[in-house]
Protein backbone atom coordinates (compact mmCIF):
# COMPACT_ATOMS: atom_id res chain seq x y z
CA UNK A 1 0.00 0.00 0.00
CA UNK A 2 1.47 3.26 -1.24
CA UNK A 3 1.75 6.02 1.94
CA UNK A 4 -0.85 8.80 2.12
CA UNK A 5 1.18 12.34 1.73
CA UNK A 6 -0.06 14.90 4.14
CA UNK A 7 1.10 18.18 4.90
CA UNK A 8 0.19 20.34 8.23
CA UNK A 9 -0.78 23.52 8.20
CA UNK A 10 -1.07 25.99 11.06
CA UNK A 11 -0.14 29.37 12.32
CA UNK A 12 0.29 27.52 16.11
CA UNK A 13 3.92 25.95 16.93
CA UNK A 14 2.90 23.38 19.85
CA UNK A 15 -0.37 22.32 17.44
CA UNK A 16 1.95 21.68 14.23
CA UNK A 17 4.57 19.36 16.77
CA UNK A 18 1.58 17.71 18.40
CA UNK A 19 0.04 16.76 14.96
CA UNK A 20 3.46 15.67 13.55
CA UNK A 21 5.02 13.58 16.28
CA UNK A 22 1.76 11.54 16.18
CA UNK A 23 2.03 11.74 12.41
CA UNK A 24 5.15 10.51 12.06
CA UNK A 25 4.47 7.63 14.59
CA UNK A 26 2.04 6.24 11.28
CA UNK A 27 3.76 3.46 9.17
CA UNK A 28 1.51 4.70 6.17
CA UNK A 29 1.59 8.19 6.64
CA UNK A 30 4.54 10.10 4.42
CA UNK A 31 5.27 13.43 5.95
CA UNK A 32 6.12 15.88 3.70
CA UNK A 33 6.30 19.64 5.30
CA UNK A 34 4.41 22.04 7.50
CA UNK A 35 3.22 25.51 7.10
CA UNK A 36 2.19 28.33 9.49
CA UNK A 37 0.09 30.72 7.09
CA UNK A 38 -2.03 30.37 4.01
CA UNK A 39 0.48 31.60 1.43
CA UNK A 40 3.05 29.42 2.56
CA UNK A 41 1.01 26.26 2.45
CA UNK A 42 0.47 27.69 -1.58
CA UNK A 43 3.64 27.24 -1.79
CA UNK A 44 4.50 23.94 -0.42
CA UNK A 45 1.66 22.04 -1.66
CA UNK A 46 2.61 23.01 -4.97
CA UNK A 47 6.49 21.86 -4.49
CA UNK A 48 5.22 18.93 -2.21
CA UNK A 49 1.88 17.90 -4.19
CA UNK A 50 -0.19 16.10 -1.05
CA UNK A 51 -2.52 13.74 -0.71
CA UNK A 52 -3.93 15.45 2.27
CA UNK A 53 -3.88 18.76 3.74
CA UNK A 54 -4.69 19.30 7.60
CA UNK A 55 -5.19 22.55 7.39
CA UNK A 56 -6.53 25.47 9.86
CA UNK A 57 -8.87 28.70 9.24
CA UNK A 58 -7.61 31.41 11.00
CA UNK A 59 -4.17 32.32 10.06
CA UNK A 60 -2.24 35.63 9.65
CA UNK A 61 -1.04 35.64 6.25
CA UNK A 62 -3.73 34.14 4.53
CA UNK A 63 -6.13 32.16 5.38
CA UNK A 64 -7.38 28.51 5.28
CA UNK A 65 -10.54 29.22 3.05
CA UNK A 66 -8.31 31.31 0.52
CA UNK A 67 -5.35 28.81 0.52
CA UNK A 68 -7.76 25.14 -0.02
CA UNK A 69 -9.14 27.32 -2.71
CA UNK A 70 -6.76 28.54 -4.72
CA UNK A 71 -4.28 24.70 -4.17
CA UNK A 72 -7.33 22.96 -5.52
CA UNK A 73 -6.82 25.04 -8.56
CA UNK A 74 -3.23 23.38 -9.44
CA UNK A 75 -4.22 20.15 -7.10
CA UNK A 76 -7.64 19.53 -7.57
CA UNK A 77 -7.47 15.80 -6.34
CA UNK A 78 -5.56 16.79 -3.00
CA UNK A 79 -8.05 16.58 -0.02
CA UNK A 80 -8.12 19.14 2.30
CA UNK A 81 -9.21 18.58 6.06
CA UNK A 82 -10.01 21.48 7.95
CA UNK A 83 -9.05 21.43 11.43
CA UNK A 84 -10.26 24.06 13.54
CA UNK A 85 -11.02 25.40 16.97
CA UNK A 86 -14.54 27.42 14.78
CA UNK A 87 -18.03 26.03 13.82
CA UNK A 88 -19.90 28.83 13.39
CA UNK A 89 -21.51 29.24 9.92
CA UNK A 90 -19.24 32.16 8.73
CA UNK A 91 -16.26 29.88 8.71
CA UNK A 92 -18.26 26.39 8.12
CA UNK A 93 -19.98 27.07 4.76
CA UNK A 94 -17.43 29.12 3.06
CA UNK A 95 -14.94 26.20 3.80
CA UNK A 96 -17.12 23.89 1.84
CA UNK A 97 -17.86 25.79 -0.75
CA UNK A 98 -14.32 26.27 -0.86
CA UNK A 99 -13.39 22.50 -1.35
CA UNK A 100 -12.75 20.98 1.76
CA UNK A 101 -13.17 17.59 1.93
CA UNK A 102 -13.70 17.32 6.00
CA UNK A 103 -14.27 19.25 8.57
CA UNK A 104 -12.95 18.35 11.82
CA UNK A 105 -13.20 20.44 15.35
CA UNK A 106 -9.42 20.44 17.76
CA UNK A 107 -11.29 18.83 20.33
CA UNK A 108 -10.70 16.14 17.81
CA UNK A 109 -8.49 13.01 19.07
CA UNK A 110 -4.69 12.56 17.47
CA UNK A 111 -6.77 8.78 16.26
CA UNK A 112 -9.86 11.00 15.14
CA UNK A 113 -7.51 13.01 12.65
CA UNK A 114 -5.28 10.32 11.25
CA UNK A 115 -8.94 7.91 10.97
CA UNK A 116 -9.87 11.17 8.58
CA UNK A 117 -6.06 11.35 7.13
CA UNK A 118 -7.13 7.69 5.79
CA UNK A 119 -10.45 8.00 5.19
CA UNK A 120 -9.68 10.91 3.20
CA UNK A 121 -7.14 9.79 0.96
CA UNK A 122 -10.12 7.04 0.01
CA UNK A 123 -12.57 9.44 -1.31
CA UNK A 124 -14.54 9.39 2.23
CA UNK A 125 -15.43 12.86 4.40
CA UNK A 126 -15.66 12.82 7.83
CA UNK A 127 -17.73 15.99 9.29
CA UNK A 128 -17.98 17.17 12.94
CA UNK A 129 -20.81 15.92 14.54
CA UNK A 130 -21.68 20.00 15.45
CA UNK A 131 -20.90 21.02 12.10
CA UNK A 132 -23.06 17.86 10.72
CA UNK A 133 -25.81 19.25 12.51
CA UNK A 134 -25.47 22.90 10.92
CA UNK A 135 -25.04 21.25 7.52
CA UNK A 136 -28.47 19.66 8.12
CA UNK A 137 -30.23 22.53 9.52
CA UNK A 138 -29.54 24.83 6.39
CA UNK A 139 -30.79 22.16 4.07
CA UNK A 140 -33.55 21.23 6.25
CA UNK A 141 -36.75 22.49 4.54
CA UNK A 142 -38.15 25.87 6.20
CA UNK A 143 -42.36 25.34 5.87
CA UNK A 144 -43.19 27.67 8.81
CA UNK A 145 -43.75 31.25 8.03
CA UNK A 146 -42.43 33.91 9.62
CA UNK A 147 -45.87 34.67 11.90
CA UNK A 148 -46.23 31.18 12.90
CA UNK A 149 -43.22 32.00 15.14
CA UNK A 150 -45.03 35.07 17.24
CA UNK A 151 -46.60 34.25 20.59
CA UNK A 152 -50.54 34.63 21.08
CA UNK A 153 -50.35 38.16 22.16
CA UNK A 154 -47.83 38.93 19.53
CA UNK A 155 -50.46 37.40 16.91
CA UNK A 156 -52.97 39.22 18.37
CA UNK A 157 -50.95 42.89 18.52
CA UNK A 158 -50.36 41.78 14.56
CA UNK A 159 -53.78 41.53 13.68
CA UNK A 160 -54.22 45.06 15.16
CA UNK A 161 -51.36 46.57 13.33
CA UNK A 162 -52.78 45.40 10.25
CA UNK A 163 -56.12 46.90 10.79
CA UNK A 164 -54.15 50.58 10.99
CA UNK A 165 -54.42 50.61 14.90
CA UNK A 166 -52.31 53.04 16.72
CA UNK A 167 -50.29 51.79 20.24
CA UNK A 168 -53.05 53.50 21.88
CA UNK A 169 -55.82 51.98 20.13
CA UNK A 170 -53.87 48.61 20.41
CA UNK A 171 -53.71 49.42 24.32
CA UNK A 172 -57.57 50.03 24.73
CA UNK A 173 -58.51 47.00 22.66
CA UNK A 174 -56.20 44.66 24.04
CA UNK A 175 -56.19 45.99 27.90
CA UNK A 176 -52.32 46.02 27.71
CA UNK A 177 -50.02 48.97 28.69
CA UNK A 178 -48.32 51.27 25.79
CA UNK A 179 -45.14 50.04 27.05
CA UNK A 180 -45.74 46.41 26.22
CA UNK A 181 -47.98 47.17 23.24
CA UNK A 182 -44.22 48.85 22.01
CA UNK A 183 -42.53 46.04 23.21
CA UNK A 184 -44.81 43.40 21.41
CA UNK A 185 -44.49 45.35 18.21
CA UNK A 186 -40.51 45.75 18.35
CA UNK A 187 -41.11 42.06 18.44
CA UNK A 188 -43.39 41.28 16.11
CA UNK A 189 -41.18 43.74 13.45
CA UNK A 190 -37.82 41.24 14.00
CA UNK A 191 -39.94 38.00 13.69
CA UNK A 192 -41.11 39.08 10.73
CA UNK A 193 -38.36 40.49 9.53
CA UNK A 194 -39.56 43.89 8.64
CA UNK A 195 -38.78 47.54 9.14
CA UNK A 196 -41.55 49.41 10.72
CA UNK A 197 -44.95 49.00 11.54
CA UNK A 198 -46.41 49.36 7.71
CA UNK A 199 -44.79 46.58 6.52
CA UNK A 200 -45.75 44.29 9.16
CA UNK A 201 -49.53 45.97 8.46
CA UNK A 202 -48.68 45.01 4.63
CA UNK A 203 -47.26 41.79 5.66
CA UNK A 204 -51.05 41.00 7.73
CA UNK A 205 -53.00 41.43 4.98
CA UNK A 206 -51.48 40.02 2.40
CA UNK A 207 -51.34 36.81 5.06
CA UNK A 208 -55.15 37.20 5.68
CA UNK A 209 -54.25 37.70 10.03
CA UNK A 210 -57.41 39.86 10.04
CA UNK A 211 -58.57 41.35 13.25
CA UNK A 212 -62.40 39.85 14.54
CA UNK A 213 -62.69 42.33 17.78
CA UNK A 214 -63.11 39.50 20.02
CA UNK A 215 -60.65 38.91 23.26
Amino acid sequence: MNKVKVMIVDDHEMVRLGMRTYLLTEDKVEFLGEASSGREAIKLAKLYMPDVILMDLLMEDGNGIEATEQILTFHPSCKIIILTSYYDDEKVFPAIEAGAHSYLLKTASAEEVTSAVYKASKGESVIASKVADKMMNRFRPKDKKPHEELTTREFDVLKCLGEGMTNQEISEELFIGIKTVKTHVSNILSKLGVSDRTQAAIYANRNGILYDGKE
